[in-house]
């Protein structure tokens, strides 16, 4: 056997993980319930030291398959390495809560707020729902104020979670900033503010079409198929040594280099992770800083952050501008206030108004093809999701069930953290999005 070959469970391990798709992601859904599966229950990394089998350590081929990735998710940097998104040396801005016994009140409401998910006959309450999606955490803004906040399994409220592809959206956000700003050209092509991406596929697409996934690139996610380019994308990815015989790509950067070609740019639109990595490079590029740079100084250093974030790096070094950092819940809705207020919080502009209002606008809706089942016919922009529903609601979403979900009609950010079994959104939407849509008709009501 290779050393290739016997370091392939690691490498896989590490990068699926942090793109946010467990190694038993398309199996069938873990029997364990929420309760029963909750870290505590569970007796994860309890004691010191822990009893041999409730350990969780790195390398592990299983630490981030579940249930042991409802422990995993809040402790991200201790598998792998990450790079700081400070917050800044400022104090940082309180968020609004409602007064203690009105929160009380309304916490009530909420969770008695029912609702019937998508093909079914049968009513369910929103805080049946927190149990039935894995929630780790919970937290509703409206109107600017907090009216509801939980803590579930390994999440406490000054702990942080793995936000996997919702980081995607972050680094669209700093690219389409950017582009309004200016400092950016949406219509050029990659290779000519990336030279050194030479005759890969991206060479000739528009930033631009990169931003909104429509790019003509092989790449395929089969996990099923050892040969698939995930495979090699993660062992170029990852951080752990490269085996002596390896002589493949080293790194996202370099990975990049050599996709080839598949359709046309423009056509249509294909989610593909590696879209967001060459976002982060050009954005890198031209403001020679990295996203992590880029993003303690535009958001988390002026919105008022009151933890760091981290962002999983390569074995160079990149952050993984696709699906890598782990972040505080209420600095994530702090994010979300930030879109619904198009670019102001805390009686500051952080950025012009136009960036939310394009993303809010949503790409083109006929390069979405026929929707997905669950999410219906929307659109994908800037690297961010748009419903196109009564409410304009738009969110950034992540496997296992992160998500921000910002509705401007009912002045509603919801922001969810999970640990959902499987590692598709698929299996959460049903019961997540007619959930989000009955709280904010229900917070509606209380205008």
């Amino acid at each position: 056997m290779s050393s290739l070959t016997s370091n392939l469970a690691a490498l896989i391990t590490v990068v699926t993980m942090a793109i946010g798709v467990s190694t038993g992601a398309y199996a069938q859904a873990a029997p364990l319930s929420a309760q029963e599966s909750d870290p505590k229950a569970m007796g994860w990394m309890q004691g010191f030291p822990p009893p041999p089998d409730k350990m969780i350590t790195q390398p592990d081929s299983v630490y981030f398959s579940f249930p042991r990735l409802r422990w995993s998710v809040c402790h991200l940097r201790e598998f792998l390495p990450t790079e700081e998104i400070s917050r800044g040396l400022r104090a940082p801005v309180p968020l609004e809560y409602l007064p203690p016994a009105e929160f009380a009140d309304m916490r009530q409401q909420i969770d008695a707020v029912t609702f019937t998910p998508q093909k079914s006959d049968e009513e369910m309450t929103w805080e049946e729902s927190l149990y039935a999606n894995y929630t780790d955490g919970m937290l509703i803004l409206h109107k600017g104020k907090v009216v509801y906040e939980r803590y579930f399994g390994c999440l406490e409220e000054d702990g942080k979670h793995a936000i996997m592809s919702m980081t995607k959206s972050f680094t669209g956000l700093l690219a389409e900033i950017m582009v309004v700003e200016g400092a950016l050209d949406d219509t050029a092509l990659v290779r000519n503010i990336i030279p050194e991406i030479g005759d890969s596929a991206f060479a000739t697409a528009t930033v631009r079409q990169v931003m909104d996934m429509t790019t003509g690139v092989k790449y395929s996610e089969d996990y099923s198929d050892p040969n698939a380019d995930i495979w090699l994308y993660s062992r170029a990815a990852s951080p752990l040594p490269k085996p002596a015989d390896y002589d493949g790509p080293d790194g996202y950067w370099e990975y990049l280099q050599q996709v080839e070609p598949e359709g046309n740019h423009g056509d249509e639109f294909h989610y593909k992770t590696i879209n967001s990595d060459m976002l982060g490079w050009i954005i890198s590029r031209v403001t020679g800083k990295s996203v992590t740079e880029l993003a303690s100084e535009r958001l988390w250093r002026q919105m008022g952050a009151e933890q760091d974030a981290y962002q999983t790096v390569d074995g160079k070094g990149v952050p993984f501008a696709g699906g890598g950092i782990t972040a505080g819940l209420r600095d994530l809705g702090r994010l979300g206030m930030l879109m619904l207020n198009e670019g102001e919080i805390n009686g500051e502009r952080l950025f012009p108004a136009e960036v939310v209002e394009k993303i809010r606008a949503g790409g083109d809706r006929s390069k979405f093809g026929g929707g997905f089942p669950t999410f219906g016919q929307g659109s994908y922009t800037s690297q961010w999701w748009v419903f196109h529903n009564d409410h304009g609601a738009f969110a950034a979403r992540g496997v296992h069930g992160q998500t921000i979900y910002v509705d401007p009609v009912a002045e509603m950010v919801l922001v969810r953290l999970a640990s959902f079994p499987r590692a598709q959104n698929g299996f959460i939407d049903p019961t997540s999005l007619p959930a989000y849509q009955a709280v904010a008709e229900y917070l509606m009501t209380r205008d």
